[in-house]
């Protein structure tokens, strides 16, 4: 769900092009929790509550940097005409760790992955990485529409600044809800 704001925040902050590169920073975010699901690195997430907690809390800190610059105006809905833009260095690096430090991603791909993998086989490796290049895929596409979608109505919003007020208002709202969220997730 963080992926997603960030794609829409910057669909309507910079447009098409910036919601694109953050839906690839997102799916990028997504590669780490892949990885420790095939090698196994998700079983000791799953069962060390400390590595969980830590990365959880991790998580939460970051959600709450987003939402206070948000509100600051400084954040995902930061929009000033004539500014330079973000660079899509930066606009990947915020996509990524938003996705790493959600430790339930590699919890999804540590319970979701096995399901999907016939119990004979000899070597699962290549199905488990093949399922997760497909959900990469599919979630790149999604955040695309959503981003694409979200900068279609930019001009919209931005010219209107009572509109754009209540936008980071429910922006700053939905990273605190995902931080709270995410802060009473178990293991």
């Amino acid at each position: 769900m963080s992926g997603v704001l960030v794609t829409l925040a910057a669909g309507l902050s910079r447009g098409a092009r910036a919601s694109i590169v953050a839906a690839f920073g997102c799916t990028l975010g997504i590669v780490p929790h892949m990885l420790a699901a095939v090698t196994g690195l998700a079983a000791l997430l799953h069962t060390s509550a400390l590595a969980f907690e830590v990365i959880k809390y991790a998580g939460v800190l970051y959600l709450l940097y987003m939402e206070w610059s948000t509100l600051r105006e400084h954040g995902a809905l930061h929009i000033e005409k004539g500014a330079a833009p973000k660079s899509d260095r930066e606009v990947i690096v915020a996509a990524i760790v938003v996705n790493v430090l959600n430790p339930k991603l590699s919890i999804f791909f540590f319970a979701f992955l096995p399901q999907f993998v016939g119990a004979g086989e000899v070597n699962p490796l290549p199905q488990m990485i093949g399922l997760s290049l497909v959900f990469m895929a599919v979630t790149f596409a999604v955040f695309c529409v959503y981003g694409v979608s979200a900068a279609s109505v930019r001009d919209h919003i931005v010219s209107r600044p009572v509109v754009l007020k209540w936008m980071r208002r429910t922006f700053a709202a939905a990273f605190v809800g995902l931080g709270a969220k995410l802060a009473l997730t178990r293991r």
